[in-house]
């Protein structure tokens, strides 16, 4: 409700009125997230920051 009525300013009756995916795609829901993580990265980051 914060992100319709707030962040998105949408009165009530707009905001009730969406569907779900509706309001999935006005918060951002269907952008790419771009490329994952490959294993060099990952190895990477592990080597960094080891566990334990």
């Amino acid at each position: 409700m914060h992100a319709g009525l707030c962040l998105l300013r949408l009165v009530p009756r707009d905001f009730w009125a969406l569907t779900p995916v509706e309001f999935f795609a006005m918060t951002g829901g269907l952008r790419s997230r771009g490329a994952a993580m490959e294993r060099a990265g990952l190895e990477a980051l592990m080597r960094e920051f080891p566990d334990g």
